[in-house]
Protein backbone atom coordinates (compact mmCIF):
# COMPACT_ATOMS: atom_id res chain seq x y z
CA UNK A 1 0.00 0.00 0.00
CA UNK A 2 1.39 3.41 -1.01
CA UNK A 3 1.22 6.49 1.20
CA UNK A 4 -1.73 7.87 -0.77
CA UNK A 5 -3.55 4.54 -0.50
CA UNK A 6 -3.18 4.49 3.30
CA UNK A 7 -6.65 4.51 4.87
CA UNK A 8 -7.69 7.03 7.49
CA UNK A 9 -10.91 7.29 9.55
CA UNK A 10 -12.73 10.53 8.71
CA UNK A 11 -15.63 12.11 10.56
CA UNK A 12 -16.09 15.32 8.52
CA UNK A 13 -14.46 17.39 5.80
CA UNK A 14 -15.70 20.98 5.75
CA UNK A 15 -14.82 24.53 4.79
CA UNK A 16 -13.77 27.04 3.87
CA UNK A 17 -14.72 28.34 7.30
CA UNK A 18 -12.76 30.07 10.06
CA UNK A 19 -10.55 28.78 12.81
CA UNK A 20 -12.71 29.56 15.82
CA UNK A 21 -10.17 29.05 18.61
CA UNK A 22 -6.65 29.76 19.71
CA UNK A 23 -3.68 31.51 18.17
CA UNK A 24 -5.18 31.48 14.65
CA UNK A 25 -8.59 32.74 15.76
CA UNK A 26 -10.62 34.16 12.87
CA UNK A 27 -8.36 32.96 10.06
CA UNK A 28 -9.94 31.17 7.06
CA UNK A 29 -9.26 27.43 7.01
CA UNK A 30 -10.32 24.02 5.78
CA UNK A 31 -11.11 21.43 8.44
CA UNK A 32 -10.35 17.73 8.38
CA UNK A 33 -12.06 16.13 11.36
CA UNK A 34 -10.74 12.66 12.07
CA UNK A 35 -12.55 9.96 13.99
CA UNK A 36 -11.50 8.08 17.15
CA UNK A 37 -10.16 9.34 20.47
CA UNK A 38 -8.24 7.88 23.39
CA UNK A 39 -10.06 10.07 25.94
CA UNK A 40 -13.74 10.47 26.88
CA UNK A 41 -14.25 14.03 28.12
CA UNK A 42 -17.62 14.62 29.73
CA UNK A 43 -18.08 18.00 27.97
CA UNK A 44 -16.77 16.84 24.57
CA UNK A 45 -18.45 18.75 21.72
CA UNK A 46 -17.63 16.06 19.13
CA UNK A 47 -18.76 12.83 20.83
CA UNK A 48 -19.91 11.56 17.43
CA UNK A 49 -16.24 10.89 16.67
CA UNK A 50 -15.80 8.32 19.46
CA UNK A 51 -18.81 7.70 21.74
CA UNK A 52 -20.14 4.34 20.57
CA UNK A 53 -21.55 3.37 24.01
CA UNK A 54 -23.55 6.46 24.98
CA UNK A 55 -21.23 7.55 27.80
CA UNK A 56 -22.07 11.21 27.16
CA UNK A 57 -25.79 10.66 26.72
CA UNK A 58 -26.08 9.71 23.06
CA UNK A 59 -24.90 6.44 21.54
CA UNK A 60 -23.47 7.11 18.08
CA UNK A 61 -23.13 4.50 15.34
CA UNK A 62 -19.50 4.19 14.29
CA UNK A 63 -20.45 2.86 10.86
CA UNK A 64 -22.66 5.89 10.26
CA UNK A 65 -20.39 8.55 11.74
CA UNK A 66 -17.02 7.50 10.32
CA UNK A 67 -15.80 6.57 6.87
CA UNK A 68 -12.51 5.06 5.82
CA UNK A 69 -10.90 7.11 3.08
CA UNK A 70 -7.63 6.85 1.24
CA UNK A 71 -5.22 9.60 2.27
CA UNK A 72 -4.88 10.53 -1.40
CA UNK A 73 -8.61 11.19 -1.66
CA UNK A 74 -8.51 13.49 1.38
CA UNK A 75 -5.57 15.37 -0.12
CA UNK A 76 -7.51 15.69 -3.38
CA UNK A 77 -10.41 17.25 -1.46
CA UNK A 78 -7.99 19.76 0.06
CA UNK A 79 -6.62 20.52 -3.40
CA UNK A 80 -10.10 21.30 -4.68
CA UNK A 81 -10.85 23.67 -1.76
CA UNK A 82 -7.42 25.08 -0.93
CA UNK A 83 -8.14 28.78 -1.51
CA UNK A 84 -7.79 29.41 2.24
CA UNK A 85 -4.17 28.30 2.36
CA UNK A 86 -4.68 26.85 5.86
CA UNK A 87 -5.73 23.36 6.93
CA UNK A 88 -6.75 22.34 10.45
CA UNK A 89 -6.60 18.64 11.30
CA UNK A 90 -8.74 17.92 14.34
CA UNK A 91 -10.80 15.14 15.89
CA UNK A 92 -11.36 13.14 17.97
CA UNK A 93 -7.67 12.76 18.58
CA UNK A 94 -5.71 12.85 15.31
CA UNK A 95 -2.57 11.25 16.70
CA UNK A 96 -4.44 8.01 17.44
CA UNK A 97 -3.96 7.51 13.69
CA UNK A 98 -0.34 8.65 13.72
CA UNK A 99 1.03 6.89 10.64
CA UNK A 100 -1.89 7.88 8.41
CA UNK A 101 -1.80 11.43 9.76
CA UNK A 102 1.89 11.72 8.86
CA UNK A 103 1.07 10.70 5.28
CA UNK A 104 -1.83 13.16 5.22
CA UNK A 105 0.37 16.04 6.37
CA UNK A 106 2.99 15.21 3.74
CA UNK A 107 0.32 15.13 1.04
CA UNK A 108 -0.94 18.57 2.07
CA UNK A 109 2.61 19.94 2.12
CA UNK A 110 3.09 18.59 -1.40
CA UNK A 111 0.22 20.85 -2.51
CA UNK A 112 2.28 23.85 -1.43
CA UNK A 113 0.24 24.45 1.73
CA UNK A 114 2.49 25.05 4.71
CA UNK A 115 -0.07 26.42 7.20
CA UNK A 116 -1.16 23.14 8.77
CA UNK A 117 -2.59 23.05 12.30
CA UNK A 118 -3.02 19.90 14.37
CA UNK A 119 -5.37 19.81 17.35
CA UNK A 120 -4.25 17.28 19.96
CA UNK A 121 -4.97 16.49 23.60
CA UNK A 122 -1.27 16.19 24.41
CA UNK A 123 -1.24 12.53 25.41
CA UNK A 124 0.20 11.05 22.21
CA UNK A 125 3.68 11.49 20.76
CA UNK A 126 3.50 12.71 17.15
CA UNK A 127 5.40 10.96 14.34
CA UNK A 128 8.92 12.39 14.20
CA UNK A 129 8.64 13.35 10.54
CA UNK A 130 5.87 15.90 11.14
CA UNK A 131 6.97 17.39 14.48
CA UNK A 132 8.63 20.43 12.91
CA UNK A 133 6.21 21.09 10.03
CA UNK A 134 2.90 21.49 11.90
CA UNK A 135 1.46 24.15 14.20
CA UNK A 136 0.49 22.20 17.29
CA UNK A 137 -2.65 23.28 19.17
CA UNK A 138 -2.27 21.26 22.35
CA UNK A 139 -5.30 21.05 24.64
CA UNK A 140 -4.51 19.15 27.86
CA UNK A 141 -7.62 18.06 29.74
CA UNK A 142 -8.27 19.25 33.28
CA UNK A 143 -10.37 17.76 36.10
CA UNK A 144 -13.61 19.20 34.68
CA UNK A 145 -13.27 16.85 31.73
CA UNK A 146 -13.92 13.84 33.93
CA UNK A 147 -10.73 12.15 32.71
CA UNK A 148 -8.44 11.09 35.56
CA UNK A 149 -5.18 13.10 35.68
CA UNK A 150 -3.02 9.99 35.28
CA UNK A 151 -4.57 9.51 31.84
CA UNK A 152 -5.21 13.12 30.80
CA UNK A 153 -1.78 14.54 31.63
CA UNK A 154 1.31 12.88 30.15
CA UNK A 155 4.27 15.02 31.28
CA UNK A 156 6.83 13.65 28.82
CA UNK A 157 4.54 14.40 25.87
CA UNK A 158 3.68 17.90 27.10
CA UNK A 159 7.36 18.60 27.76
CA UNK A 160 8.16 17.58 24.21
CA UNK A 161 5.53 19.98 22.87
CA UNK A 162 6.90 22.72 25.13
CA UNK A 163 10.23 22.41 23.32
CA UNK A 164 8.61 23.02 19.92
CA UNK A 165 8.37 26.74 19.10
CA UNK A 166 5.28 26.29 16.90
CA UNK A 167 3.19 24.71 19.66
CA UNK A 168 0.65 26.45 21.88
CA UNK A 169 -1.45 25.25 24.80
CA UNK A 170 -5.21 25.75 25.04
CA UNK A 171 -7.08 24.96 28.25
CA UNK A 172 -10.85 24.65 28.57
CA UNK A 173 -11.69 26.40 31.85
CA UNK A 174 -14.79 26.33 34.00
CA UNK A 175 -13.71 26.60 37.64
CA UNK A 176 -11.20 28.09 40.06
CA UNK A 177 -9.87 24.59 40.71
CA UNK A 178 -8.97 24.24 37.03
CA UNK A 179 -7.21 27.62 37.03
CA UNK A 180 -5.05 26.30 39.88
CA UNK A 181 -4.37 23.13 37.88
CA UNK A 182 -3.19 25.22 34.93
CA UNK A 183 -0.82 27.24 37.12
CA UNK A 184 0.62 24.01 38.52
CA UNK A 185 1.17 22.67 35.00
CA UNK A 186 2.77 25.92 33.85
CA UNK A 187 5.23 25.77 36.73
CA UNK A 188 5.94 22.03 36.75
CA UNK A 189 6.34 21.68 32.97
CA UNK A 190 7.75 25.16 32.23
CA UNK A 191 4.92 25.93 29.83
CA UNK A 192 5.63 29.31 28.18
CA UNK A 193 2.93 31.68 29.39
CA UNK A 194 2.92 33.61 26.11
CA UNK A 195 1.81 30.40 24.38
CA UNK A 196 -0.92 29.45 26.87
CA UNK A 197 -4.58 30.26 26.12
CA UNK A 198 -7.62 29.93 28.37
CA UNK A 199 -10.95 29.21 26.69
CA UNK A 200 -14.47 29.02 28.17
CA UNK A 201 -16.17 25.64 27.94
CA UNK A 202 -19.50 25.60 26.16
CA UNK A 203 -21.49 24.30 23.21
CA UNK A 204 -23.84 27.29 23.03
CA UNK A 205 -23.22 31.07 22.88
CA UNK A 206 -24.95 31.56 26.24
CA UNK A 207 -22.59 29.08 27.90
CA UNK A 208 -19.52 30.71 26.38
CA UNK A 209 -20.59 34.23 27.35
CA UNK A 210 -21.56 33.28 30.88
CA UNK A 211 -18.01 32.09 31.61
CA UNK A 212 -16.02 34.57 29.55
CA UNK A 213 -15.56 37.22 32.25
CA UNK A 214 -14.23 34.58 34.63
CA UNK A 215 -11.86 33.29 31.93
CA UNK A 216 -10.54 36.79 31.20
CA UNK A 217 -9.93 37.51 34.88
CA UNK A 218 -8.24 34.13 35.32
CA UNK A 219 -5.98 34.73 32.33
CA UNK A 220 -4.94 38.10 33.70
CA UNK A 221 -4.19 36.44 37.03
CA UNK A 222 -1.97 33.81 35.37
CA UNK A 223 -0.35 36.13 32.85
CA UNK A 224 -1.59 34.13 29.85
CA UNK A 225 -3.82 34.66 26.80
CA UNK A 226 -7.56 34.31 26.19
CA UNK A 227 -9.45 32.77 23.30
CA UNK A 228 -13.16 32.42 22.72
CA UNK A 229 -14.98 30.03 20.36
CA UNK A 230 -16.08 32.10 17.38
CA UNK A 231 -17.79 29.22 15.58
CA UNK A 232 -19.93 28.50 18.65
CA UNK A 233 -20.85 32.17 19.03
CA UNK A 234 -21.93 32.23 15.38
CA UNK A 235 -23.51 28.81 14.87
CA UNK A 236 -24.08 27.19 18.26
CA UNK A 237 -23.46 23.44 18.22
CA UNK A 238 -24.03 23.06 14.48
CA UNK A 239 -21.70 20.58 12.78
CA UNK A 240 -19.50 21.35 9.80
CA UNK A 241 -18.85 25.05 10.48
Amino acid sequence: MTETEQLISISELFGPTIQGEGVSLGRPALFIRLGLCNLDCSWCDTPYTWDWTGKNGVRYDKKTELKRMAVGDVVQWVKEHQSTGRVVITGGEPLVQGKAVAHLVQGILDLGISAIEMETNGTQMPPAEIVDVVQWNVSPKLSGSGVVPEVAIVPEVLSMFTSIPQSNFKFVVGSVEEVNEIENLIVSLSLPRDRVYLMPEGKLPSEINSKFQFVIESALQLGVNVTTRLHVLAYGDMRGV
